[in-house]
């Protein structure tokens, strides 16, 4: 079983949650090995490879509270600047992110090796999540809403597509009115830009703008 697991979960409870669960499946785990914010969890794992004693397992949240400024602010950036340093790390998502068309988007995505949403039972399947993996096999929860069919009511527009297409392109939210405004589009005002992206993020119950591009090249509307 896996020796040296990193836990980046902002809420105290769901850390509590997952460390019982490592301590149930005999894995050692202690407090320098749970962090609140991304920027400390790949620190750890920087100063982990530096020591020649690596994480097997980084166990991640998608969204994290922007109490304190992070050069890292979300699970998935975490993810793609860890696996940067190291990329054998196992990756292991815990999220209430549960809708199966945006779980496959980013388990593609971001090369997960599991995902497990938080839910009923989430205790039962994070373990089993763990030992999958540790035996060498990728692991999406079951407990998904199989909705990838189920188009939501909201109706994207013209501006919309390029605005997402360009944060998909790894365009920053703050540059994009350059974009707009280069190629004579209106509305180019940043605030304009971040009231779109919030309307359609709220539409959708959507936390992020990793999660609103992974929903949309699920769906093809980018």
């Amino acid at each position: 079983m896996f020796k040296k697991v990193l836990i980046a979960e902002d809420h105290e409870s769901a850390s509590i949650s997952v460390q019982k669960t490592l301590h149930d499946l005999a894995i050692p785990n202690d407090v320098k090995n749970c962090v609140f914010y991304c920027d400390d969890a790949l620190s750890r794992i920087k100063k982990a490879l530096g020591q020649q004693d690596p994480y097997e397992l980084l166990i991640t949240d998608l969204s994290f509270d922007n109490d304190v400024p992070q050069q890292l602010n979300t699970g998935a950036e975490l993810i793609k600047a860890a696996r940067e340093i190291q990329p054998d790390l196992k990756v292991l998502i815990f999220s209430v992110e549960n809708r199966a068309s945006v779980v496959n988007a980013l388990a593609r995505e971001l090369n997960l090796d599991a995902y497990v949403p938080k839910a009923r039972h989430d205790a039962k399947d994070l373990r089993l999540a763990i030992e999958t993996i540790y035996n060498g096999r990728k692991y999406i929860s079951k407990n998904l809403q199989q909705s990838a069919t189920q188009q939501s009511t909201f109706e994207f527009n013209d501006f919309d597509k390029i605005i997402i297409s360009l944060l998909a392109r790894g365009t920053t939210q703050k540059n994009i009115p350059i974009y707009l405004q280069n190629n004579n589009l209106k509305p180019s005002g940043l605030s304009s830009v971040e009231k779109r992206l919030n309307a359609i993020k709220n539409a959708l119950n959507i936390f992020n703008n990793e999660q609103l591009i992974a929903y949309c090249k699920d769906h093809k509307i980018i």
